[in-house]
């Protein structure tokens, strides 16, 4: 060769050839001679400072082992017929690991040659080492329908369930995937339009009753408007990146960055690290380091990634799917944190003392690799006393040190007093057919509580940083309660027995005590159901009007850029406040911070609605097959047409109308948030226990219908026939009015003695 070979072609020449990667042998595939082996060593030296290559010994290796998601090139069919696929972007020691690829009725068909991107699993096979599942073939980003299949003569059509598209998708007998009429399916573009213009489709996924579990959260994405299909422009520009080398980063390989996540999560943004702080200035103090993937790296202000992360705002997450706001190439790899794997970071390094207060912190950009992927639950295992094989070498160096400097975080939280509401998350387990398998109440670890702590002090300090330096950024604001919602919630305290104290200025302390002095009691729910619902929703804004909840001043959202717009905003807020490079804040992201925030805190909104209706429907479905059976619960809610309940045993909700409540008029009180029965004087309030018969559960609507059997352990006193119904006993100034109108005064007595005495 007359010129020297790019740096490109040289890690292209490495991966194809990983025998022959000794400096020699490179020197001999390019013809390089004399005087020009300096500048190839000159330009491998280079590729190693900038965490492409690594060098042991006599020969040059990229340290990466397989992610979990990567690109792959499919090879011709074996004789047996197993397809395999070589990995392109394998640069470990060795010879490149072989890598089956299996199948399912539904891909697409692959040939020699196809580059596919997938989801990889390490197996200990005696003729390959992992196994892989295709997500998709690269350079094709077919469009998807979800919809109604009807059985025609010769195939069939998709009716979308998408009201916004009218038009039917035609369907050829030969890719029907068997389907049944009738059935929900999701269909994907099959070639040109057919007959009368429309589409064709191939079926790739039945999903059964269009009522059935597998279809809720397709249903509840299409309902609420969440685009799940990534355009084809922001498809091929995921395709085209690359990972991010050293080159203007600071190298934090040598880190102990952990990452600690549910034992289901999809993907690893965040990773942590702690040591005792060793500046004889600060005794008994912590550095904690918190690093967070650089998804500003790879999208770029403008960009058709951009335009389409911010068009999503955030990941909508379901219990059988996410809706992510990147596509899987950024979100699932390159900018997941994986394990052994060197990833691009932003990360801030804090320095606390022994009262867990921040003292100092910068920010760097870097490139890290994090030793271990764990989890909550092995996490606090290990820390318990009962480590397993991955975190036993950790417990000393890495774990126990995070958890002194928790300890440390949480003495301060106390101080602060952030609300501490106590309501358990309840966690939906699918089977693999998609039916629910049980519901529980998710555990809660310290482990749960070390992460959350550290990630709020990291995003205190980007909003800090970025307010020192006066540069533009969004804020995570959340303010103090109404009047109106506070005098509710001291109606419900004080109907429990409490009392929140009024005529001053409301703080997080106050609730925490109204908090405290419910724990314990059956009202512990309630109040803190209650003091929820007294709360504000969150929202973002570039301007800064604090924290309410979490008692903070200055709050911004910087720990989650693969599924948050915000926090990727933020991030490039410090690469320009830190001069990092051109991917900063853009003239545009600053002129829209206004709009950009309005935008997404809708998406937020529509996220959560979302992901509500789905835990309805699931719900649902759960007990769809148990109508008539009996269940504990607790009065939750109270109105006019009816009350609520939430059951014990699933956390659902339920609705008893008036006239599942026995044969009498009922009177509501606000005031008291109760109602009363005009025959017999009964009080139904919140809070009160409850045993209720399921009369009906809608998988379709997530209605679930309950019948009032037991109140506070006794039979309902039956009325003498007088149900509320249009034209019956209830009209104004009729008798059964005006003796319910009679009793209220004692009935709001009766109900706060009754909570005292229960106190």
């Amino acid at each position: 060769m007359s010129t020297l070979p790019t740096k490109s072609e040289i890690l292209e020449w490495i991966t194809e050839n990983p025998t022959l990667s000794a400096k020699r042998d490179i020197a001999k595939a390019f013809g390089i001679k004399g005087a020009a082996r300096i500048d190839l060593k000159r330009m491998l030296r280079e590729l190693e400072d900038e965490g492409h290559l690594e060098k042991r010994k006599k020969t040059y290796r990229d340290p990466d082992r397989l992610p979990p998601v990567s690109v792959l090139q499919v090879k011709a069919p074996n004789e047996d017929g197993d397809l395999f696929a070589r990995p392109l972007e394998w640069h470990g020691e060795g010879v490149e690991p072989v890598v089956l690829v299996l199948t399912r009725a539904s891909d697409p068909a692959l040939g020699e040659g196809d580059r596919i991107l997938a989801k990889l699993q390490q197996v200990q096979d005696a003729d390959h080492a992992y196994e892989a599942r295709l997500i998709r073939r690269i350079g094709t980003n077919p469009r998807r329908v979800l919809g109604i299949f009807r059985k025609g003569a010769e195939g069939g059509r998709i009716v979308p369930i998408d009201k916004g598209d009218a038009k039917e998708w035609i369907v050829a007998a030969g890719a029907t995937h068997s389907a049944k009429d009738g059935e929900l399916v999701e269909g994907e573009q099959a070639g040109p339009k057919g007959r009368l213009g429309l589409p064709k489709a191939r079926i790739v996924a039945r999903l059964g009753d269009p009522s059935a579990p597998r279809a809720v959260s397709l249903i509840a994405i299409h309902q609420h408007g969440i685009p799940d299909a990534f355009p084809d422009a922001v498809i091929a520009e995921a395709d085209s990146m690359k990972p991010a080398g050293l080159s203007g980063r600071e190298d934090l390989r040598a880190l102990p960055l952990i990452t600690i996540d549910p034992a289901d999560a999809r993907d690893h943004d965040d990773a942590c690290y702690a040591h005792a702080d060793e500046d004889p200035k600060n005794p008994g103090g912590h550095v904690i380091w918190v690093a967070i993937a650089d998804v500003a790296h790879y999208i770029r202000p403008g960009s058709a990634l951009d335009r389409e992360a911010r068009k999503r705002g955030n990941s909508s997450y379901f219990p059988d799917r996410v809706v992510p706001m990147l596509p899987d190439r950024l979100s699932g790899d390159l900018c997941s944190l994986h394990e052994g794997v060197p990833r691009a970071c932003i990360a801030v390094e804090m320095r606390i003392d022994s009262q867990g207060n921040k003292i100092a912190h910068r920010f760097v950009r870097g490139l890290m690799r994090s030793p271990a992927s764990l989890n909550y639950g092995e996490v606090q295992e290990a820390i318990d006393g009962s480590p397993n094989d991955k975190t036993a070498p950790l417990l000393d160096p890495v774990l126990k040190p995070l958890y002194a400097a928790y300890h440390a975080l949480r003495d301060a939280r106390s101080r602060r007093q952030p609300l501490e509401l106590d309501l358990p998350e309840r966690k939906i387990v699918l089977a693999e057919d998609g039916t629910v398998a049980s519901v529980n109440f998710a555990d809660r670890y310290d482990a749960h509580r070390l992460i959350e702590e550290f990630m709020v002090l990291a995003n205190v300090a980007a909003a800090e940083t970025l307010i020192a330096k006066k540069t533009p950024l969004l804020f995570r604001v959340h303010e103090e309660p109404s009047p109106e919602k506070l005098d509710s919630l001291r109606e419900t305290a004080g109907a429990a027995g409490l009392t929140l104290a009024k005529g001053q200025v409301l703080k997080t302390a106050h609730l925490n005590r109204l908090l405290k002095d419910a724990a314990g009691t059956e009202e512990a729910e309630l109040i803190n159901l209650a003091t929820l619902r007294s709360m504000t929703q969150a929202y973002y804004s570039p301007k800064n009007f604090g924290h309410f909840g979490l008692a903070l001043l200055n709050y911004a959202h910087f720990t989650s850029p693969i599924r948050r717009y915000s926090d990727l905003i933020v991030h490039r807020g410090l690469v320009t406040a830190h001069g990092w490079g051109d991917d900063g804040l853009s003239p545009e992201d600053i002129e829209k911070l206004e709009p950009t925030a309005a935008h997404i805190s809708d998406t937020e909104r529509r996220s959560m609605m979302a992901e509500r209706d789905t835990t309805d429907r699931y719900l649902a479905s759960y007990l769809s097959d148990r109508v008539g059976a009996e269940f504990g619960g607790r009065i939750n809610g109270i109105a006019k047409f009816g009350v609520f309940v939430k059951l014990d045993e699933t956390g659902a909700d339920g609705l008893i109308p008036m006239r599942g409540l026995g044969n009498e008029y009922w009177e509501y009180d606000r005031e008291t948030g109760s109602i009363m029965g005009a025959d017999t004087g009964t009080v139904i309030a919140l809070g009160q226990r409850v045993t209720v018969k399921l009369t009906d559960a809608a998988p379709v609507t997530g209605g679930i219908g309950l019948e009032l059997l037991t109140l506070e352990d006794a039979d309902l006193p039956q009325g003498r026939g007088t149900p509320r119904r249009r034209g019956g006993g209830g009209r104004k100034g009729s008798p059964k009015r005006k003796l319910v109108k009679s009793k209220k005064k004692s009935a709001k007595t009766q109900v706060k003695r009754r909570r005292k005495s229960r106190g």
